[in-house]
C-alpha cells in the first residue's frame, strides 16, 4: 500500500515541479521585465530548489564519448553484449584511427567490473569506468531495475546474481582467454562465491580479483549500515521494507525493496549535509555560481537516481552476509544453474591474485571489513596478495574522485599489469614486467597517512636492491629514512601511500 501512495504523491507532484521549473526560467529569463526587479534572483533560486526536490529521478546515462589514451582521443561506443532478465553485461568499446594507438589498445588487458545492486545504478561507477578504460578493456554489470521487469522473468535470488558473474566471466574468457575482475561494495561477496565456485570445479578463473570497500565481514568495525541489519529480525525487513509495485509499471505485482525507502534511508544517515548541500545549491544560483550549481546538479542526478530490488535477493542478501556471516563461517551453499547445491570454499581459489582496498573513513563498508578476504583466500600465495588502505578516503573516495584516479587507480593497473596472461605479457609495457618483481619476491607494508606518489614503485626498488638483510635493517630505521624504502615481514600486505614530508 505505502508504493502506490507513494506514487499517487509522485504524480500528483509531478506538474508543480515541472511549474516551479517554468518559474525559474521565467525569473531568470533577462527578456522578461521582472527579471529585473529586486527579488527576481532569490525568486527564481527558490523554484529552481523546489523543482530540484520535486522531480523524479531517471536512470542517468554513462555519458562517456571519449578517453585518452595516452595524450590520444580514443571514442567509446556502449553496447550490450549479454542481456539477462536482471542486468545487462555493458561493453564500453574503444576505436581509434591511430594504428599505434590501436595496437596498443588490442593489447591490453579485458576487466570485468561488477557494479554494486543496492540502491543506485551502475552509473554510479562512471568515474571508475572512465578512468580504468584508459588501460583496460572494460565491461560492467548494468543491473536493472526490478519494477521494469515483468513477473513471468521469474523471481531474482542471491543465487542467481552469483550465476549471472560466473557467465559474464566465461564470456570474456571465451573472448580473450581470460580477464581481470573488480567488484565495488556489495557485490564483493557474491564475486567472491562465483570466482570460489568456480576454483572448486576446477574451472579457468580470472587472472586477478580486486575487492574494494566490502563486507566481506561485517563483524569487523560494524557501521550504521551493519547495526541495522543486526538488530532487526529477518522478519522485521520482510514485513517493513517489501512491497508490490504498482500497476503502472511493467513489473506490476512483483516484490521489491522500492528505490524510494532506500533513497530515505541514504538521506536518513546524514541529513544535516544534504539540507546543508541544498542551502548552498539555492545561495550559488543567487550569486549566480554556474560551476558549482552545475557539480551540484550532477552529483544530486546520480544519487537521486535510485532502483527497485527484487525481495528474494535482497532479503537473502541481508540475511547471508549480515545475519548469518554465512561467507566467513563456511556455511554458505549456492545452487546453480543446473539446480546442484554448492559450498562457497574461498580457500580453493589458487590461481588468482587478490588485491583489497579500504577507506580509512569508510561509513559503509568499515575497517577490516575487506580485508577480510586475504585472510579467507589461504590459497592464494603470499607473493599475489596485496592490501590497500587509502588515508582520508570515505566509501565513494575509493572507486571516485581525485585519490581514486590519484592513488587508489595506479597501484590498481600495476597489480593487474604484474599478472597478465602469458598471451598478453609480451605486449605489455616494461614498466609492469619490472612491477611484477617486488611481488614476486616479497610483499612490502608501508604505513603512512598522506597522499603523495603510489607506493608501488619505491616499493619495488627497495625488494630489488636490498637483500633480506638491508631490508630488515631499513625497517628499524624509518624515522630516519623516507617510509618508501622500510620493509616487514612477508606475512603483511597492507600497502598504502606515502607520507608526506613535514
Amino acid at each position: 500500500m505505502l508504493y502506490q501512495i507513494f506514487e499517487t504523491q509522485r504524480s500528483i507532484m509531478e506538474p508543480f515541479s515541472d511549474l516551479a521549473q517554468a518559474a525559474a526560467k521565467l525569473f531568470s529569463n533577462p527578456l522578461n521585465p521582472m527579471s529585473q526587479t529586486p527579488l527576481a534572483q532569490r525568486t527564481s533560486a527558490g523554484y529552481a530548489l523546489m523543482h530540484r526536490l520535486g522531480k523524479d529521478y531517471e536512470k542517468p546515462e554513462f555519458g562517456i564519448k571519449t578517453v585518452k589514451v595516452n595524450q590520444t582521443d580514443v571514442a567509446i561506443h556502449e553496447r550490450i553484449e549479454i542481456d539477462k532478465p536482471f542486468c545487462e553485461l555493458r561493453r564500453f568499446k574503444r576505436f581509434s584511427d591511430d594504428p599505434a594507438t590501436l595496437t596498443q589498445l588490442k593489447a591490453q588487458p579485458a576487466v570485468l567490473i561488477v557494479a554494486p545492486l543496492s540502491g543506485h545504478y551502475a552509473t554510479l561507477l562512471r568515474d571508475t569506468v572512465k578512468t580504468m578504460l584508459q588501460d583496460h578493456k572494460v565491461y560492467i554489470t548494468d543491473w536493472k531495475n526490478a519494477r521494469l521487469v515483468p513477473l513471468e522473468e521469474g523471481e531474482f535470488h542471491l543465487d542467481d546474481y552469483i550465476n549471472y558473474v560466473q557467465e559474464f566471466i566465461r564470456h570474456l574468457q571465451s573472448i580473450y582467454g581470460n580477464c581481470h575482475i573488480v567488484s565495488v561494495c556489495q557485490p564483493t561477496v557474491p564475486v567472491m562465491a562465483a570466482v570460489s565456485l568456480m576454483a572448486s570445479r576446477g574451472e579457468k578463473t580470472p587472472l586477478t580479483m580486486t575487492m574494494m570497500g566490502g563486507p566481506i565481514d561485517a563483524r569487523k568495525s560494524p557501521t550504521s549500515v551493519n547495526n541495522l541489519a543486526t538488530n532487526k529480525s529477518f522478519e522485521w525487513f520482510e514485513n517493513n521494507v517489501i512491497y508490490r509495485v504498482p500497476a503502472n509499471f511493467p513489473g506490476a505485482g512483483r516484490r521489491v525493496y522500492p528505490g524510494f525507502l532506500q533513497y530515505t534511508g541514504f538521506v536518513a544517515m546524514n541529513p544535516d549535509r544534504h539540507a546543508k548541500s541544498h542551502y548552498d545549491y539555492f545561495k550559488d544560483l543567487i550569486k549566480g555560481d554556474d560551476a558549482s550549481t552545475e557539480a551540484h546538479r550532477k552529483f544530486y542526478d546520480e544519487y537521486n537516481a535510485v532502483l527497485d530490488m527484487d525481495a528474494d535477493y535482497y532479503l537473502e542478501t541481508i540475511a547471508t552476509v549480515f545475519q548469518d556471516f554465512k561467507l566467513v563461517n563456511g556455511t554458505w551453499d549456492v545452487k546453480g544453474v543446473d539446480g546442484k547445491v554448492e559450498r562457497v570454499r574461498p580457500q580453493d581459489i589458487q590461481g588468482t591474485a587478490l588485491m583489497t582496498v579500504e577507506g580509512e573513513l569508510d561509513d559503509i563498508s568499515g575497517s577490516g571489513q575487506t580485508r577480510a578476504a586475504q585472510d579467507m583466500c589461504t590459497g592464494v600465495a603470499a607473493q599475489d596478495r596485496l592490501h590497500l588502505e587509502v588515508p582520508g578516503a570515505g566509501h565513494y573516495g575509493i572507486f571516485s574522485g581525485s585519490r581514486w584516479r590519484k592513488v587508489v587507480y595506479p597501484q590498481v593497473v600495476e597489480f593487474i599489469k604484474s599478472h597478465v596472461a602469458p598471451a598478453t605479457a609480451k605486449s605489455a609495457p616494461i614498466k609492469a614486467k619490472a612491477a611484477a618483481k617486488p611481488v614476486a619476491v616479497k610483499p612490502e607494508t608501508i604505513a603512512t597517512k598522506a597522499v603523495t606518489k603510489p607506493a608501488v614503485k619505491p616499493a619495488a626498488k627497495a625488494a630489488v636492491k636490498a637483500p633480506a638483510k638491508a631490508a630488515a635493517k631499513a625497517a628499524t630505521k624509518t624515522t630516519a629514512k623516507p617510509v618508501a624504502k622500510a620493509s616487514a615481514p612477508a606475512v603483511k600486505t597492507t600497502w598504502v601511500a606515502p607520507k608526506k614530508k613535514a
